[in-house]
């Protein structure tokens, strides 16, 4: 036999979702989208798809909500995998039906703008970086360096063109023609994704908005590449009422020092002396590329 007591015990735990389910209270999900996009590296706080899916479908399939709200803080990086985070999030927000809301902080430009045109409305800080609607391609060029050290490098390739822009041999014109016209692709493939998502609402001539430059929000707003300025919390108050509920979803965490040490996810602890100042240089690496990334942006 369940005594009265047990019972309102068990009514009080479940009353928020009560409430939430009979309308009372608005509900808003909330996931923040960090870091540069696609960046190798377990010292880098990089998304990805296999980084972020959970998370959105956690957050999208909560019962009873009102909106999704995402917010962006990203310079940009793989356009692959910044096209895969923009897909699954429209996928879940047609599957369960919910309007998404996006919220741009300190950047978002290059892929985190790819991101950002997920949302239904975008809002931005006056000061917020958004656009940067472009694709960029950087290296380095090592072939006179070691030439200086006396290094000699020998290459064997079955394949013309196995060797297009090594870093370690001279610079070819026809291999930079070559990544220029990927370049072409990926960014028509990008365009495509911002026209299908914001055409009506763009302003200002294609040349302009899709050259690679950023503007801040104020001049965002004008072009039309978000819909209006203010933080999340206003306009979630002023969508839902003062008394919106907001649940921030985190993903799970995982720095470990075997990640850090093994990066291809090995487990032998034999090989960790030889993999660890492999790991950690690469880790370095990733790291002052996505620095780079940032600092494009003045961050």
């Amino acid at each position: 036999m369940v005594s009265r007591t047990s019972n309102k015990k068990k009514k009080k735990k479940a009353g928020w979702l009560t409430r939430l389910l009979r309308g009372k209270r608005k509900f808003v999900a909330h996931v923040r989208l960090i870091g540069a996009i696609g960046m190798p590296g377990p010292m880098s706080k990089s998304l990805s798809m296999a980084g972020v899916e959970e998370t959105l479908e956690q957050a999208f399939a909560i019962p009873g909500l009102s909106a999704m709200a995402l917010s962006i803080n990203s310079p940009g990086g793989s356009p692959v995998q910044s096209t895969l985070i923009f897909n699954r999030i429209r996928q879940l927000a047609k599957k369960h039906e919910v309007t998404v809301l996006v919220f741009c902080e300190d950047v978002a430009a290059s892929g985190g703008y790819l991101l950002a045109v997920a949302g239904d409305e975008i809002f931005a800080d006056r000061s917020s970086v958004v656009g940067s609607i472009g694709v960029i391609s950087s290296g380095f060029g090592f072939s006179g360096a070691i030439k200086k050290l006396g290094v000699e490098r020998r290459v064997y390739t079955a394949g013309s063109n196995k060797s297009v822009l090594d870093p370690f041999l001279p610079e070819k014109k026809e291999d930079v023609a070559h990544l220029k016209s990927l370049q072409l692709d990926v960014h028509e493939a990008f365009k495509d994704i911002v026209r299908s998502r914001r055409q009506a609402l763009l302003k200002g001539k294609e040349d302009e908005l899709f050259s690679g430059l950023f503007w801040a929000g104020d001049k965002a707003l004008e072009r039309g590449l978000v819909d209006g300025l203010g933080t999340m919390h206003e306009i979630l108050q002023d969508k839902f009422g003062e008394d919106v509920i907001i649940k921030t979803i985190e993903p799970k965490s995982g720095l470990s020092l075997r990640k850090l040490l093994l990066p291809g996810g090995g487990s032998s602890l034999d090989s960790a002396a030889w993999a660890a100042g492999q790991g950690v240089a690469s880790s370095a690496l990733a790291l002052a590329e996505e620095r780079a990334l940032w600092s494009r942006y003045g961050l």
